[in-house]
């Protein structure tokens, strides 16, 4: 047997084990002893591998490239060369006649790597001209990453996460680590039974919340308000290090003129918490000898989502739980490479390293490093991600290059982005699976999967570790670096590597702090963890020791804002609140999850709708039953499940299902500061079914007819034999 060592391809907890092969087939893992799982693994990570076989449980594989030459065409299947070519013709006639910031990009924080972002966002600035490339941070912890640069300079995680485990103090806001990252809530529990005490902040009562010392059940979308008052608290009482503030922070007078507003007593109504809960929960926060604070996405997917975060950053200085060991900012990322999707540069503001694309010394020395003209490579910020459907409404944007993402299932507005994707001039789709947004595209491009190519990926604590090829493409599947690169040199920008390291080595050569990140010091269980300028260690674990912040005068920035409602408060039509949550054995739009045989097992479609057990008997609707959810975007099917864990007035549903599509309901609101959508607010009513033989074979209808109809599209030159459709009564919910 076979073992080849890699990194999880899910969470950003970033677990190593080894894969399996026997025969040519992927057939189990092998925990490692890597730095942060430390021979332990979670559900996905143990059973989420046999997607690279092909298993055609939920869609199959993409084994070649196709293209449709005209809109409305059937896909047909063509060769590399003539998909290239008619790639480099449909992008450059584009870019003649409307301007390179006409085309818009996305790269994958899904399992290529680094090196295929690092190749992708080269080609877009290089060769395409413009900086419109993004990634799927801008959905969930875009907010992070801007906020943490506002105020201490770097928009990262200022602990490791396997320092969690050794703090005093652990409190979680708006995150839910035993779904999100099990590997994280294992540390969590291991330093709560070491004597740590945990604070939870969050509208459920999640896991985590049933080990906390303190609970706080807070309200939907208060988050700025509860902040406000905590911040508040820990002047008032005095729970703040003085010494600290005046030496290595700026901006606490103007900073304190708005918080001085928030007591915990003016917003109770606004977060629902006791102000005496709140003052314990603060005072174990400050007294701790050394705290974290970790949030996830019910803090960055609100409107507020940036203004949260500096919130977060001025409560951890002004306290001094930070630039210390065990003590400091957490946001721990979701998708397993979002973080070095970011790193190397898939931002529409910034090249690889957090360099700003606005210097001219920085775009100087990239253009010295790749060859071209000075005055070549564009200063502007491009388009963030959430700009599409506007771009492309208002003519702005009249092509995107999607790298492995599936926008139609994972962005809001389902309905108003299959319009979008509809009325571009080319859609460009690069995967591994054919998903929705790719049965939709006029070139298809077929990519290797996690599993079947070599690379970095970097965990959510800015640790970089590798990962290596199991077993070899599949089809016709090319590794994704080698599509842009000549897909580049076809449009005039030749670019030519032999391997991952050469891309590797280029990118170290470019970001300062990721220098001493070499292939070597990675093999095995090694790892890297920036910043780490030179080879002589394996970098930084904890950030801004001594209180040396990464903005120009190394002082954080103390920022505070006045409390903003959500866009779409509840009303009589939609009296319901809607957030959008993770599944534990589901990950971002099931592509790989949902074709990996155990998972595929934990549940199915429509997904789940949780809700309290008042507003369960209020609407007539029993537990398990087909229910309607909707909003004024749309009408879904999904599953009841009746929890008293969740607060009243409020429901749950997870993204990963087709049929059950939350992102049918959700708004396309976003942060102004971030551009990162408001999932976690929306309005909505849920409504019984009376007929629930019909809602099931409604249900097992359209689920059928979306896969036959999948099959078919990555498949063209194949016939996929009808399978009879469950009969309906009447129509049913519009889905996309």
């Amino acid at each position: 047997m076979e073992k080849h060592y890699v990194v999880c391809p899910y969470c950003g907890a970033g677990c190593k084990f080894n894969l399996l092969v026997e025969n040519g087939q992927v057939v189990g893992t092998e925990p490692l002893d890597g730095v942060t799982n430390q021979g332990e693994l979670c559900l996905k990570g143990k059973y989420g591998f046999d997607f690279i076989n092909d298993t055609k449980i939920l869609t199959p594989r993409l084994y070649h490239p196709m293209i449709r030459r005209h809109k409305g065409d059937e896909l047909k299947r063509v060769t590399w060369d003539e998909a290239l070519d008619f790639a480099t013709e449909r992008l450059t006639q584009i870019k003649e006649k409307y301007g390179p910031d006409s085309i818009m990009l996305t790269g994958s924080s899904r399992g290529p790597g680094n090196e295929a972002n690092y190749v992708m966002q080269k080609f877009t600035r290089a060769c395409v001209g413009t900086n419109n490339i993004d990634n799927c941070a801008r959905t969930c912890h875009g907010p992070s990453v801007i906020g943490l640069m506002d105020t201490l300079g770097s928009g990262a995680m200022s602990v490791s996460i396997p320092q969690m485990e050794e703090a005093d103090c652990i409190f979680l806001f708006g995150y839910n680590p035993s779904v999100s990252h099990p590997i994280v809530a294992s540390r969590i529990v291991k330093a709560k039974e070491r004597g740590a005490k945990i604070i939870v902040a969050d509208p459920r009562i999640t896991e985590s919340a049933r080990i906390a010392d303190i609970y706080m059940q807070i309200k939907n979308g208060c988050n700025v308000a509860f902040l406000n008052a905590f911040a508040n608290i820990l002047v008032n009482e005095n729970l703040i290090d003085k010494e600290f503030i005046d030496a290595h922070t700026t901006g606490f007078d103007e900073w304190w003129n708005v918080i001085k507003k928030y007591t915990p007593e003016s917003v109770e109504d606004v977060t629902g918490i006791d102000p005496e809960t709140m003052r314990q929960a603060a005072r174990m926060y400050a007294k701790a000898d050394t705290s974290i604070v970790g949030w996830g996405m019910g803090v960055t997917q609100q409107v507020q989502g940036v203004k949260a975060v500096h919130t977060i950053a001025a409560i951890a200085c002004i306290t001094h739980q930070i630039a210390r060991d065990h003590a400091g900012v957490a946001p721990v990322r979701g998708q397993n490479n979002v973080q070095g999707s970011c790193d190397m540069g898939m931002w529409p503001s910034l090249f690889p390293g957090y360099q700003k694309v606005a210097d001219p010394k920085v775009r100087q020395k990239f253009e010295k490093a790749w060859s071209l003209s000075e005055g070549t490579l564009p200063g502007e910020e491009g388009f963030k991600l959430t700009d599409l459907p506007g771009g492309v409404k208002s003519g702005k944007i009249h092509a995107f290059y999607n790298f492995g993402e599936d926008p139609l299932q994972t962005e809001p507005d389902s309905a108003d982005m299959r319009e979008t994707l509809e009325n571009l001039d080319l859609l460009i789709s690069q995967d591994i699976f054919m998903t929705q947004t790719t049965a939709l595209a006029d070139i298809v491009l077929p990519g290797t999967s996690w599993g079947e190519h070599d690379g970095v990926f970097s965990a959510s604590d800015r640790t970089f570790q590798r990962f290596t090829a199991a077993v070899p493409p599949k089809g016709e599947c090319r590794h994704d670096w080698e599509i842009f690169s000549d897909l580049s040199t076809r449009m005039g920008y030749p670019m030519h590597y032999d391997n991952t390291k050469e891309i590797w080595d280029e990118m170290r050569s470019l970001c300062p702090n990721f220098y001493g990140a070499t292939y070597e010091k990675m093999d095995g269980v090694g790892y890297a963890q920036w910043p780490i300028p030179t080879d002589d260690s394996n970098g930084t674990a904890t950030m801004y020791l001594g209180g040396k912040f990464n903005t120009p005068d190394h002082k954080a920035i103390l920022m505070a804002h006045e409390f903003v409602k959500p866009t779409e408060m509840p009303d009589t039509s939609y009296p319901l609140v809607l957030c959008t949550v993770r599944e534990v054995g589901h990950y971002s739009c099931r592509s790989m999850t949902g074709n990996c045989s155990v998972l595929s097992m934990l549940a199915d479609e429509p997904g789940l709708v949780t809700i309290n057990p008042l507003d369960a008997e209020a609407r007539g609707i029993k537990d398990g039953e087909i229910v309607y959810v909707s909003s004024r975007r749309g009408k879904v099917f999904s599953r009841a499940s009746i929890n008293d864990r969740v607060n009243k007035g409020s429901v749950y549903m997870t993204y990963q299902w087709w049929i059950g599509k939350c992102n049918m309901l959700t708004m396309h609101q976003v942060d102004p500061l971030s551009g990162t959508p408001e999932d976690k607010h929306s309005a909505c009513q849920v409504t019984a079914i009376d007929d629930q033989i019909w809602a099931e074979k409604s249900v097992q209808s359209l689920y059928h007819d979306m896969k036959q109809a999948l099959a078919q599209d990555a498949a063209p030159q194949d016939k996929v034999p009808a399978l009879e459709s469950a009969a309906v009564k009447e129509p049913v919910p519009a889905m996309v």
